[in-house]
């Protein structure tokens, strides 16, 4: 079967929680436009196995991960397992020859992360990792606006992620240091860290404090205070957390010599720059929706993020088109998180390690 005089491609999706409802939708969605289909699932519960592959029409179902991988109608494979549980899938992934997308974060430590890109880029494995948050329109106006200097020299480059999460949320492996890797940064402020490093570039230093405010059952934080320092001179602030009811919109801030700007999720708020341009009237009402961030709850997103992720990786296995976000690029937002929670523990500042 063809379409576009390209064969069909197939996806395999390991793990069947909550996240993995939404890349079932999302292949589903682009299967009759881009020639793609979910062919198996794989998670360690029959019983939940076979109620996710009923409930998405998917046709075959197992529990053993290297019977999903043996399949040749296979080429790319969905990990959506918890996020310290990212990398053991995805090198039996890799070895098996399959590209990848990978959940947020890529995983919770660069030593984990660093061996899935250094297995993938010897086996000519495709990595995605999901950030949907820079599809956005808003996030994209912003980024135009940076690479065409029509903010000078940057001053101020912040992120503000005041969520809220039930007890509830937590009853599982969310806020445990082995399967979450932390709290509120590297669960929730991610999305949002990464847009700070695609706008402004990755800190070079990180001051940092966490704490537990209302969820003081789990072992990581649920919330959180970061200074940063930017390469270019720029400073900025990270205010994370899951203690704010009933969650605002997540924020990004970006201040310079000749404008200032802010959106929150998809919609651009502030718009202010000294030279007007034709284009700005329209941006400031810029509202179209990729997906709602999640404020109030994990289920307040949609799948079209997902969907532009694996359009872009199917495009990427056909035509050798780049992908928006590199492996390198999701493995440094990780060691953005690192460093917070390194500084936080050390009460110092951090270099964040990039690479």
């Amino acid at each position: 079967m063809t379409k576009n005089n390209y064969p069909t491609i197939g996806f395999g999706l390991i793990g069947v929680g909550m996240i993995a409802d939404y890349h079932a939708q999302a292949i589903k969605g682009l299967a009759s436009t881009h020639n793609i289909r979910l062919v198996g699932v794989t998670g360690s519960s029959q019983t939940r196995n076979q109620d996710f592959a009923l409930r998405h029409d998917v046709p075959f179902h197992t529990t053993h991960i290297d019977t999903l991988l043996a399949r040749d109608d296979i080429q790319v494979v969905c990990i959506a397992t918890p996020s310290g549980a990212h990398l053991e899938p995805a090198l039996k992934a890799i070895a098996a020859g399959k590209h990848i997308i990978v959940e947020k974060p890529l995983e919770i430590t660069l030593e984990r992360a660093d061996a899935m890109i250094a297995a993938a880029k010897i086996a000519g494995s495709k990595i995605c990792a999901i950030s949907q948050a820079r599809f956005t329109p808003g996030a994209q106006a912003l980024k135009n606006a940076i690479e065409h200097g029509r903010f000078g020299r940057l001053a101020l480059c912040s992120a503000y992620v005041k969520w809220h999460r039930t007890a509830a949320y937590y009853q599982g492996w969310k806020g445990t240091l082995a399967l979450d890797g932390g709290g509120a940064v590297i669960n929730q402020a991610i999305h949002a860290l990464d847009l700070l490093t695609w706008l402004a570039g990755v800190p070079t230093e990180v001051f940092a404090r966490t704490t537990r405010c209302v969820h003081l059952g789990i072992e990581a934080e649920d919330t959180a205070c970061a200074n940063f320092k930017f390469a270019n001179g720029a400073l900025g602030v990270l205010e994370a957390t899951t203690a704010a009811y009933p969650g605002w919109e997540r924020r990004i801030e970006i201040c310079g010599e000749f404008g200032s700007a802010a959106i929150e999720d998809d919609r651009i708020v502030r718009w202010d720059f000294m030279t007007p341009q034709p284009e700005d009237d329209a941006l400031r009402s810029l509202s179209i929706s990729v997906g709602a961030s999640g404020a109030g709850s994990p289920t307040d997103i949609n799948f079209l993020g997902h969907q532009l992720h694996i359009a872009e990786m199917v495009s990427a296995i056909r035509t050798g088109s780049p992908l928006t976000i590199e492996a390198h690029e999701a493995r440094n937002t990780v060691a953005c998180v690192r460093a917070i929670y390194d500084s936080a523990h050390l009460n110092s500042p951090v270099t964040v390690a990039v690479k």
